[in-house]
């Protein structure tokens, strides 16, 4: 029985903390025109980069 409420009082509280995170983004900033777009590679790097990560951790865990 205290399991189950210790559990409750976690959802509680994390439900709590939750909200009161969505206060800190209470005033937004002045909207900035976005920079004109240019490709320099930088998001293919990362999407290859990203890619490489989540294939080691498949064959990590498959390993394992």
């Amino acid at each position: 029985m205290s399991s189950i409420k210790a559990c409750m009082t976690l959802f509680c509280l994390c439900f709590f903390l939750s909200g009161l995170m969505q206060l800190a983004h209470g005033q937004s900033m002045a909207p900035v025109a976005a920079p004109p777009m240019s490709n320099d590679g930088t998001t293919v790097d990362q999407g290859v980069a990203y890619a490489l990560m989540l294939i080691a951790l498949i064959v990590t865990y498959l390993i394992h």
